[in-house]
């Protein structure tokens, strides 16, 4: 009789401790989620542009409150920059399985904005649109969200979808389970860039010195968007980027282009002749040994076509007739290291136009690079080509007397901090643990993508805290990050909610 007592309450203890009923996701979000606007709305009206050193305390007190208000303890890590936000709690009920210290990595700041181009009052004060007959985006009332819900209803700010949204979205689903009694059996860390879009400069230095409080099993990364088709998504890599501005030269100020136009040499034609000079018609890139080292076998190939791109859809979305050829389809030619001119500058247009031979011409360069690729070595590619072409290159101005001396010259300047590529191998148990939590949210295999396009700067973590990492991307991707009216969809961020939930509870698998 006393042991079949002892056996009743070992059974008991076991019962309480892991045999934890699955939550009903969306029964649960669906009860709680217009709780949860008000946060979001807080949240968003603050700016947080990490150009602007004062934007970002408020961010972080915010952050605070709201993630002690969870059980998490709190610190904001010094930087050489500016603070990174750290939040961590331990599990009450602790797995016994391979995973059982989670890290995840958002980021905090935004874009810069132009006020000027954005279809509402600010930036900065959210607004819930939603698509009027004429398919424009028309304002309608904040308290809409107490009483109806509309998943293709947008609410429009900088940076609620890269990357508040998907922060906001964990703490949502971490009150929902604490109201519904809902545990995680993981040891939670989460770590919130404050420099991101700036290509966070001291991230790398920051998780060496604190690599033992950062130290976890897997690393999720809750940034970007899903694939286009808004279907549920896992990306197992992103390229990285290495930017370069390149300067050319004219005369030393602005001549009048009456009296030297066919005399002085002009920078624009120059520069348009030395950018035309480094990709052929197709868009490929011509600078011999560009493109050494990339390789695509069969199963990559497999994983490349899975994914269910149309080429069509891509046209009309975007507005052109025929893509560039660097590889065979969409996903091919992500896993090519790009170049790609962001911008261009010389003299003025239109209505400030002057008739008038520029003093200089600049242009803006992305390198988007892949983990077969070396971003010194690309760079020095770019330079050897320059130099075949006759510039003489520098990195700085040139002097007078150089100016004097060398018909051709250009500038070649690094500009911000680099990001490395990674990729992560399908089919490890973290892959197949974090599938198994996605098709609990949606009921069916995520997309699974190889490369995305867009850069994260992860890859310290990879390299000190010898983790796997696997992008969970949650917001739609015709969110218009990092351009004017930025916005989340709302159908996505009940979906993000469903899935913090998921993962946050996701049992062991086999």
């Amino acid at each position: 009789m006393k042991k079949a007592f002892y056996l009743f309450l070992i059974t008991l203890t076991a019962l309480s401790t892991h045999a934890q009923p699955k939550p009903d996701l969306e029964a649960t979000v669906q009860k709680h989620v217009k709780n949860y606007y008000g946060d979001l709305y807080d949240f968003m009206v603050l700016p947080s542009n990490a150009h602007i050193k004062e934007q970002v305390q408020p961010n972080l007190d915010w952050l605070k409150k709201t993630f002690e208000k969870q059980g998490f303890t709190t610190e904001a890590l010094p930087t050489g920059g500016h603070p990174v936000f750290f939040a961590e709690k331990k599990s009450a009920a602790p797995t016994t399985g391979p995973l059982k210290t989670l890290l995840f990595y958002m980021h905090f700041d935004g874009q810069p904005v132009e006020p000027e181009k954005w279809q509402q009052e600010s930036p900065y004060k959210p607004v819930l649109k939603k698509r009027a007959a004429n398919g424009q985006w028309e304002a309608i009332e904040w308290s809409n969200l107490q009483t109806g819900y509309d998943p293709e209803w947008r609410i429009f700010a900088r940076a609620v979808s890269d990357d508040k949204g998907p922060i906001l979205m964990l703490l949502a689903a971490l009150d929902m389970m604490q109201k519904e009694n809902i545990k995680s059996p993981y040891h939670i860390k989460v770590i919130l860039d404050s420099e991101e879009e700036i290509g966070a400069p001291h991230l790398a230095e920051t998780v060496k010195k604190y690599k033992d409080k950062l130290a976890a099993d897997f690393l999720m990364v809750m940034d970007g968007g899903r694939h286009l088709s808004n279907e549920p998504t896992l990306t197992y890599g992103c390229r990285g980027i290495a930017t370069i501005t390149l300067s050319t030269y004219g005369p030393k100020t602005p001549q009048h282009s009456g009296h030297y136009g066919n005399y002085a040499p002009n920078p624009a034609l120059r520069m348009a002749q030395l950018l035309a000079s480094m990709k052929d018609e197709d868009g490929r890139v011509t600078i011999p040994g560009y493109y050494d080292g990339i390789k695509i076998d069969d199963n990559a190939r497999k994983i490349l076509a899975a994914v269910p791109d149309n080429p069509e859809t891509i046209k009309q979305k975007l507005v052109f007739a025929e893509p560039d050829k660097v590889g065979a389809n969409y996903q091919e030619a992500l896993q090519y290291p790009s170049l790609n001119v962001r911008g261009l500058v010389c003299g003025n247009i239109g209505e400030k136009a002057n008739t008038i031979v520029p003093d200089e011409a600049i242009a803006e360069i992305d390198l988007r690079l892949v983990p077969e690729t070396d971003p010194d070595r690309l760079v020095a590619l770019i330079k050897k080509h320059i130099e075949v072409k006759g510039y003489l290159v520098l990195n700085r101005k040139p002097t007078d007397e150089e100016r004097l001396k060398y018909p051709k010259i250009v500038t070649l300047l690094e500009r911000e901090a680099r990001m490395l590529p990674f990729r992560t191998d399908f089919g490890i148990y973290p892959d197949r643990w974090l599938t198994a939590a996605m098709m609990r949210t949606f009921g069916k295999e995520p997309i699974k993508i190889r490369m995305t396009g867009g850069s994260v700067p992860i890859v310290p973590f990879l390299r000190e805290l010898n983790l796997p990492a696997i992008h969970v991307p949650m917001v739609n991707m015709d969110n218009n990050q990092h351009a004017a009216n930025e916005n989340l969809r709302l159908g996505n961020y009940v979906e993000g909610i469903k899935t913090w939930i998921a993962i946050l509870t996701q049992e062991q698998v086999k």
